[in-house]
């Protein structure tokens, strides 16, 4: 039998090729519902590469790839042929175009004769975003033991996110696989000790997609509960310093995509009256663009004609819905009071199990409670009863 990293690897794999082989018998039997592919007029001023002859391509097959890149996928499709040249553009950060357009000028670059230059970057786009998924496939595995201890419920996870219901999305033109990748990589590496390679991996999430930059908050608080200690027992003290200039690090990509934005737009523009978010005490691109372009922001998606998009949510919905009340109620009676005593409880496999009950809390930190033949440690949690 296979290690079970191993045997997440080989499912991540064979994920992907069911999603993608699903997405292709659609694309057959169904007329797309989304038209954009089509729209693909030329890039406004002359690409570095590849030389005019072979960036384009109308053979049937070369069509039919680059009609793949639907949705957001036409920007980044776009953005990694022509570079950020509209304002709405700046919404999609530059990891993924930068990469695609990387390996299309590369691994791929015999390909541009054949099927033009727009088609291999779809290629380049999905055979990205495929790998990366395993990647983070592996990763979540590998967190998931770090941090529940539990071999058997970390590999349950890892399949249920193999196949989670916004597969496409992982196995599309589009920047989730990227951004899981270094988000998990990320975390997992923190946990483990590894400061930079987390701050790396952390800063490059945030170079993918713009929520990246929240996992900057993983680093804060370790900054600040290393500086707790420092304070308390006198140990490194110059923690919460290092923490601080770690988090700036994965915080930084976003914010340099920003400045970057800014002085396309609002300093070398070429328009003649500055863009409204132009003139703001903070200028920031990225949420204008969001709520003029998008109509993104907070509750203005919860509108009368966004009902059939909930009933279609409406089966993942509820089951996150149960998870958390479920996880709520064992909250709960973790920290219920029913005595003096302090009694150490494990949630093992969803049950609340009573692995010790003392009043010498030294004692029950240092005893191991077990979950069966294997005798593994699980997380425990003091609360007064």
């Amino acid at each position: 039998m296979a290690p079970p990293l191993v045997a997440i690897v080989r499912l991540a794999t064979a994920s992907r090729v069911l999603v993608l082989t699903l997405s292709l018998l659609a694309r057959l039997l169904f007329r797309p519902y989304d038209t954009s592919a089509s729209l693909h007029p030329p890039c406004l001023s002359s690409p570095s590469f590849p030389p005019s002859a072979s960036s384009s391509n109308s053979t049937a097959t070369a069509t039919a790839i680059s009609s793949l890149a639907v949705w957001d996928g036409v920007h980044f499709a776009r953005s990694a042929e022509c570079g950020y040249e509209y304002e709405q553009s700046f919404a999609f950060l530059p990891l993924l175009p930068a990469s695609i357009a990387l390996l299309s000028r590369s691994l791929f670059a015999p390909l541009v004769p054949m099927l033009g230059y727009r088609a291999v970057l779809v290629i380049s786009g999905h055979v990205l975003n495929n790998v990366a998924f395993v990647g983070a496939a592996a990763y979540f595995y590998r967190l998931s033991v770090l941090i529940l201890k539990d071999s058997g419920a970390a590999y349950r996870a890892s399949v249920l996110f193999c196949f989670n219901p916004a597969s496409v999305f992982y196995s599309s033109l589009y920047s989730e696989s990227l951004y899981a990748l270094f988000s998990l990589g990320g975390l997992f590496y923190l946990f483990s000790g590894a400061r930079t390679v987390a701050m790396i991996m952390l800063a490059l999430s945030g170079s993918a997609r713009s929520n990246g930059a929240l996992n900057a908050g993983y680093i804060c608080f370790e900054a600040l509960l290393q500086a707790y200690d420092a304070a308390i027992q006198k140990k490194r003290p110059m923690a919460l310093v290092t923490g601080f200039l770690r988090s700036t690090c994965v915080f930084l990509p976003f914010f340099a995509f920003q400045a970057y934005g800014y002085l396309n737009i609002c300093v070398h523009g070429d328009t003649d009256e500055l863009r409204p978010w132009c003139k703001a005490k903070l200028p920031l691109l990225y949420s204008f663009i969001q709520s003029h372009y998008w109509g993104v922001g907070f509750l203005r998606y919860f509108q009368v004609k966004q009902l059939p998009n909930f009933l279609l949510a409406s089966p993942v919905l509820s089951l996150a819905v149960y998870s958390i009340v479920h996880y709520t109620k064992l909250l709960h009676q973790l920290f219920q009071s029913t005595s003096i005593h302090e009694q150490i409880i494990a949630i093992v496999d969803g049950r609340l199990v009573e692995a010790y009950e003392s009043s010498d809390v030294a004692t029950v930190l240092k005893s191991e409670i077990s979950t069966g033949p294997h005798n593994k440690k699980q997380g425990y949690w003091r609360t007064e009863v």
